[in-house]
């Protein structure tokens, strides 16, 4: 069995001792991204984070001190931008899908998820990023556009369990499944830069990696977050041979997913700094 279900107990007992509510988390989650990080500003960093903070970007550093140095260095430079797509926020974690400009040559698409104490303050901190793509996919949608408004509260539990049994059955254990029991046949709209809308989008791009000799593997997924219609997981994995983490960002219409978002990037390797705490 995959670790998820141990994730999913702790965020169980996590939520029942959080002082702060979700809504609030979410909006100090955008504040401290763009008042503190893409700002620049480090006199800012102890009204949003706490120590023992840590720090899964092997780019930063765990602590508080690291935090502040980090922000310090960026405000020195010309400075970050942020695009925020959609926030969602489920016990003490909160998920951005962002899209940063100013890291490197190229924008960056982001999924930033937060955990938070029961002060409100950010205290662990995961991402994934890969490079926005120059065109639109074959459907002509981008990496973030698409539904942003979050409802059906009352189907997080059910709206969580359908997708982490896809993930399960499907992306681990490669089990032959009816596919319509999970995704809408009549509508799934499609963000992944190489795949098209559909289910015969979604069978053009699997048939092309076989012909090349990709392969997808999912080998576990340590992180979701969930609200209403939205779900997101952080998955490990393999695309091809190399070791990747998946982040899959899912819409669900009555019990069935109609969109699908990702961010797809290589582990962290080589080396690395010491204390690490891993990706995930």
């Amino acid at each position: 069995m995959f670790r998820t279900l141990t994730t999913l107990a702790a965020l169980v007992v996590s939520s029942t001792i959080a002082t702060a509510d979700v809504a609030t988390n979410k909006a100090n989650a955008v504040k401290a991204m763009t008042d503190v990080l893409a700002a620049g500003d480090a006199s800012k960093v102890a009204d949003y984070f706490a120590d023992p903070y840590i720090q899964h970007n092997p780019l930063g550093g765990s602590g508080l001190a690291a935090m502040t140095g980090l922000v310090e260095y960026i405000g020195k430079g010309d400075g970050l931008k942020l695009q925020v797509a959609r926030v969602i926020g489920e016990g003490d974690l909160v998920a951005m899908h962002n899209v940063w400009t100013g890291f490197g040559p190229v924008p960056l698409v982001a999924f930033d998820v937060f955990r938070f104490n029961e002060d409100g303050k950010i205290v662990e901190h995961w991402d994934n990023l890969q490079p926005f793509a120059d065109s639109p996919n074959p459907s002509g949608r981008t990496q973030v556009d698409g539904e942003t408004e979050i409802t059906d509260l009352d189907q997080t539990e059910a709206n969580k369990a359908k997708v982490l049994d896809l993930m399960n059955r499907v992306f681990i254990k490669g089990e032959d499944v009816d596919i319509t029991q999970y995704i809408n046949p009549a509508k799934y709209l499609q963000h992944n830069t190489m795949a098209g809308d559909g289910l015969e989008g979604l069978g053009k791009l699997m048939k092309e990696m076989a012909a090349k000799g990709i392969k997808m593997v999912y080998t576990d997924v340590p992180l979701v977050v969930a609200e209403g219609n939205f779900v997101l997981t952080g998955a490990e994995g393999k695309f091809g041979d190399k070791p990747t983490a998946f982040y899959d960002l899912f819409r669900l219409e009555n019990g069935l997913i109609v969109e699908h978002w990702d961010v797809i990037a290589d582990m962290p390797s080589g080396d690395l700094p010491e204390g690490y705490p891993g990706k995930f």
